[in-house]
């Protein structure tokens, strides 16, 4: 049930209803027709994620122009999700991925080292998936500067 780049997502991935911010469940399958910025992220109200999700939240009126849709993930919960897009002003959902199933679908989850110790956390990693629901471009181990105009630019290639 992994994601492979170039290939349509798994029909067990694209079901895979999520709890989103905004209320209800989100599921891939439920985007077909759109491109989809899919960006996984370790954990809310971090520096590193608040700026990410910042710099998706500046570039989302270009990314809507383009047709895609923006949707942050972490293993967080709904709460914690809810308070983090309202502080942020985050124009896009957040999904709660608290049993990992997506995160494990699209390999994200590895070995970090924290204080010195080892511990399982989420690779900041971004999917661009295409309308028919072809993964076009993935990202792993992502640095946060620049990044989302990276993304930005890389629909403008594929979508253009």
């Amino acid at each position: 049930m992994r994601v492979t780049e170039g290939r349509r997502l798994p029909a067990a991935v694209a079901r895979l209803a999520l709890p989103a911010t905004g209320g209800g469940t989100l599921r891939l399958a439920d985007l077909r027709g759109r491109w989809v910025v899919l960006y996984f992220y370790p954990r809310d109200h971090t520096p590193g994620c608040t700026r990410e999700g910042r710099d998706f939240r500046d570039l989302h009126e270009r990314f809507q122009e383009l047709g895609a849709v923006v949707l942050g993930v972490s293993r967080d919960n709904l709460a914690s999700h809810e308070r983090f897009k309202a502080k942020e002003g985050f124009p896009f959902e957040l999904l709660a991925d608290t049993e990992e199933a997506l995160c494990q679908a699209f390999d994200v989850i590895r070995p970090k080292r924290l204080y010195g110790r080892e511990v399982r956390g989420v690779e900041r990693s971004t999917f661009l998936i295409d309308p028919e629901g072809v993964l076009r471009r993935a990202w792993r181990g992502v640095k946060v500067d620049g990044h989302a105009r990276e993304v930005l630019e890389a629909l403008r290639e594929l979508a253009g």
